[in-house]
């Protein structure tokens, strides 16, 4: 032993040296450290460099306030140092909601180190500092998604040792050039960095042998991209491409095709203006993810999957065509795809029967085929299928399901067969092989009984059997079956009645819930404070509601009680209502006055208080809610004036209604300054005044392109906190205005894009008075004005013929005088007149349309006449022919016009002839001697001529 270890003396010594050698260098772990050095903690330099880095912009998160002077940087958030060095290797900044103005500073550079640095998703101002090219240890780089401005700098490319560069919305790209230094980068993403002229970017691309990801989304590349690029061989190690929204055409595949290889994976052509697609995308074997979503396609679906079905039908996983204007039907060439998991054919305008062959395919696990124009019946193959996702809502579907058709969905988790005719035929006793998180049958025939089996679905977030012909009473017991609690809960529009039970444990958070249109009676009851969104409106309610008091969160966005019976007074909490959009409390007997904290409503848009009893004057901090763009008061007891506020706070509004209150005083010409208010209604109350000439200021009334954007409203705060996918909450995350217009003398609703057009002034009822104001000609596209039972006098506007829109007019029950305008004839598309009992007089003009109307429309005015009325004009000649045949009127009227302008032309012209003369022959005696003996003769063949076309007129008049 002792002869073997002296043996080994030479190789231990060796062993020794060596392990002192690595011990002075960094390759392994230090067991002790030299004199003057700290191992594990940042340098003195590298710490200052931070803070003055630090110093240079606005920390609002807080996240580094942990960087203190006196601490070592190592433990500082998003700093991380090397466990043997403790050099700062990597700075990541990401979502730290830093806010900085001004350019980057330049003390980065002292973290010569550093290898990973990210400061995205923040507030850096200036453009991206040319300086971080020299950082050249940086292996990851993430500028993106910042306010950088600028061209991205050249200097980039002194980064050799990049493998990960991220520059989304970071400017604009002059050129990539710069890239032909990164041999070793793997991913690109240059995203929302508009190009900014053509260059060679494609060749530039294909030179990065290792790159694997390039993200050119939303760049610009159709005004910059050449047609053609010099490589059309490509040997690219892309596997993932993203080039949409770019607004490309069917030229881009000039340049895709170098891009792509059988190493491409997955391929993002969304959101361009792709007319087809070639057949090379077919070739792309190992192609497992290709979405071509959002384009402008002129091709059928089945020529496209003939297309894409050489090796790449075998290996797709997912295809996305979502709104993309296929046609055609989906055909057997789909059974080629044995490897699709996903498959989105969502408005699109397909046709013919579901196939077969896409219920068989092995793989299948995701299906939405929904806003087509499919047909027939859903097959029996429809149960085989191995589908956890199936949406076929809004097509044509009809016929029965029953439980042969769902027997073997045991991997279902997500069904909505919505807005299509099917029957549900399954036994009240039937239990499904599955667990649905998400059901959605609205319009579908699910009554008369509530259905049991949906009762069995312990996993349920997400209920929709609106108008499904259900009509039972449901028992308190039913709202305990859901022990997921579910988050979106609409049985609206069917008949189901009985009392709701307290459901404040029974919905989970941020949920919304439609009741409406039922008959559920009873007291409202408590609901979970984070609700998003409550419609019990159309029911049988009755009582308070205090219950409100109780949504604390300060979430809920919809409110709709309407249509209820509902007493008292608005509880004085709706400072938890912050985000309130909608609130509609309308047709119930809510009385008192409008509570002081109305004030917190300043995301309001639209506000239904009409047909209550509430009283009193309109509170002054209701001007607050200047995000109104409909307010409905009518039909309630509110009094004093108009506030002046509502015109100068209140600039949104579209809809105003005070109709039918006990406001007083003058109308205030502060509402002239609402631009875009279309519909102004302060009929039936006790105004007085005279009506503001500033109408004519009401310039959304003279808008040629009619809008029904201010009438759509957005009230889910986010779709993501109800889990919903963004295609599908558009059904119910929006809520379109309605109204109840007087419209011919009959109250009418106006909804969606009806309202958008309406542009209508009703002043009717009220105790106004003076004369019509001219201006209110100019509103050239107003569609109907009510004036009536006023105390108006005066005359009709000379020029109310230009309000050429009009389609109803009502002055009647007023004091107006003289006669009716000759360019009322020109209201062709006039439906509804009313002007009777006034004082008007002569003759009513000619016009298709004025003598349409009844003689009740003209009635009480004892001036009046000719036709539609049975009072003649005076000087009509009315004479019995022998056939029986009354005299032509409009030959009459025609003599008479005539007549009216010869007299008219000949005072005109005796007027201006006389002073012509007489100033003349004032001057000049000879003049005088000569125009007298002119005039001699003239006299005698004027008299002749006037003599003849007297006896002219006479023989015309009588024939």
């Amino acid at each position: 032993m002792i002869k073997r270890f002296i043996k080994l003396i030479p190789f231990n010594i060796v062993l020794v040296f060596i392990f002192l050698i690595f011990l002075e260098s960094d390759a392994v772990p230090s067991l002790g450290a030299p004199p003057n050095r700290v191992i594990g903690k940042c340098s003195e330099k590298e710490r200052n460099a931070l803070l003055e880095f630090k110093a240079g912009f606005v920390d609002f998160s807080g996240h580094v306030s942990t960087w203190r002077a006196q601490d070592d940087c190592c433990s500082w958030s998003g700093v991380e140092c090397n466990n043997q060095t403790g050099h700062v290797i990597k700075l990541d900044l990401q979502h730290f909601q830093l806010r900085l103005e001004g350019e980057v500073s330049p003390s980065l550079l002292n973290l010569s180190h550093l290898t990973y640095l990210d400061l995205s998703h923040n507030s850096f101002d200036g453009t991206i500092p040319k300086f971080i090219g020299s950082l050249t240890e940086l292996r990851y780089l993430d500028l993106s998604w910042n306010f950088f401005r600028g061209t991205v700098p050249s200097e980039l490319g002194n980064l050799r040792n990049l493998r990960y560069l991220k520059l989304a919305s970071s400017g604009s790209v002059k050129n990539l050039d710069w890239l032909s230094h990164f041999s070793f980068l793997q991913h690109l993403d240059i995203s929302f960095t508009p190009f900014s002229e053509p260059n060679n970017w494609v060749d530039m691309i294909i030179r990065l042998p290792k790159l694997s990801y390039l993200g050119l989304n939303h760049c610009n590349l159709s005004a910059v991209t050449l047609p053609y690029s010099s490589l059309v061989n490509s040997s690219s190690s892309i596997a993932s491409l993203d080039i949409s929204d770019n607004n490309l055409t069917s030229l881009a595949y000039n340049w895709l095709l170098p891009l792509t290889s059988n190493r491409l994976r997955h391929l993002y052509l969304s959101s361009n203006r792709l007319e087809w697609f070639p057949k090379y995308f077919g070739s792309l074997c190992s192609l497992t993810f290709l979405d071509i979503k959002l384009n402008h396609v002129n091709t059928s679906f089945p020529d496209f999957l003939t297309n894409l079905s050489g090796c790449a039908a075998s290996s797709l996983e997912e295809l996305d065509i979502y709104l993309s204007r296929f046609t055609g039907s989906v055909s057997s060439e789909i059974q080629k795809f044995v490897s699709l998991k996903k498959l989105e054919l969502s408005d699109n305008q397909l046709d013919g029967s579901i196939s077969k062959k896409m219920w068989e395919l092995p793989k299948l696990q995701y299906l939405s085929a929904s806003s087509n124009s499919f047909r027939g019946i859903i097959p029996k193959e429809f149960g085989k299928s191995k589908l956890r996702y199936i949406n076929l809502s809004k097509n044509s579907l009809a016929g029965i399901l029953s439980e042969v058709h769902m027997q073997n969905l045991s991997d279902l988790e997500h069904l909505d067969l919505s807005f299509n005719s099917l029957s549900f035929e399954l036994s009240s006793h039937w239990v499904p092989p599955f667990q649905l998180n998400h059901i959605d049958l609205s319009s579908c025939k699910l009554g008369p009984r509530f259905p049991k089996w949906i009762q069995t679905q312990k996993n349920l977030t997400h209920l929709d059997i609106a108008n499904c012909g259900i009509s039972d009473t449901v028992s308190p017991g039913l709202w305990d079956v859901w022990p997921s609690r579910p988050r979106y809960f609409n049985l609206s529009f069917n008949n189901i009645s009985g009392e709701l039970p307290d459901l404040t444990s029974k919905f989970g958070l941020y949920s919304a819930i439609d009741l409406s249109s039922n008959n559920f009676h009873g007291h409202i009851p408590k609901f979970p404070s984070s609700l998003v969104s409550l419609n019990l409106s159309r029911n049988k309610f009755y009582g308070g509601i205090s219950f409100l008091c109780q949504i604390v969160d300060g979430l809920l966005s919809f409110l709709d009680l309407s249509r209820n019976s509902l007493s008292g007074q608005i509880p004085d909490c709706l400072s938890h209502f912050r985000e309130l959009i909608i609130l509609n409390l309308e047709h119930n007997n809510l009385s008192g006055t409008i509570p002081t904290s109305v004030q917190s409503l300043v995301q309001v848009e639209v506000m239904y208080l009409c047909h209550n009893n509430f009283s009193g004057e309109l509170p002054l901090l209701l001007k607050n809610c200047t995000k109104l763009t409909l307010l409905c008061l009518g039909s309630n007891k509110f009094s004093g004036n108009v506030p002046a506020w509502i015109g100068e706070n209140l600039s949104e509004l579209y809809a105003l209604s005070l109709r039918s209150n006990n406001f007083v005083g003058p109308i205030p010409s502060q509402l002239c300054w609402l631009e875009n208010l279309q519909i102004l209604d302060l009929s039936i109350n006790k105004l007085n005044g005279t009506i503001p000439s500033c109408l004519n200021n009401l310039t959304a009334m003279v808008q040629e392109t009619p809008s029904s954007e201010q009438a759509l409203h957005y009230y889910l705060p986010a779709y993501t906190s109800i889990g919903l996918d963004e295609r599908q909450v558009s059904d119910y995350s929006n809520y379109v205005d309605y109204a109840m217009i007087e419209w011919q003398g009959n109250e009418r609703e106006f909804k969606s894009i009806n309202l958008g057009l309406l542009k209508i002034i009703d002043l009717s009822s009220n105790n106004l008075v003076g004369a019509i104001p001219d201006e209110l000609t100019g509103i050239y596209k107003l569609l109907a004005l009510n004036l009536s039972r006023n105390a108006l006098h005066g005359k009709i506007p000379r020029k109310i013929g230009e309000l050429k829109s009009l389609q109803v007019l009502d002055l009647s029950g007023n004091g107006l005088s003289g006669r009716i305008p000759s360019s009322m004839s020109s209201l062709t598309l006039i439906s509804s007149l009313d002007v009777s009992d006034n004082k008007l007089s002569g003759r009513i003009p000619s016009s298709t349309q004025l003598q349409s109307f009844e003689p009740s429309s003209y009635s009480g005015n004892a001036g009046l006449c000719g036709p539609p009325i049975s009072q003649n004009c005076p000087g009509d000649a009315i004479q019995e022919v022998p056939n029986g045949i009354s005299e032509d009127e409009d030959a009459k009227e025609e003599t008479d016009g005539s007549l009216r302008l010869l007299y008219i032309g000949g005072g005109i012209g005796f007027g201006t002839g006389f002073w012509i003369a007489f100033g003349a022959l004032l001057l000049n005696r000879h003049g005088r001697y000569v125009f007298f003996r002119f005039h001699d003769h003239m006299m005698d063949w004027v008299s002749i001529r006037a003599m003849l076309i007297f006896m002219k007129f006479q023989r015309t008049a009588h024939t």
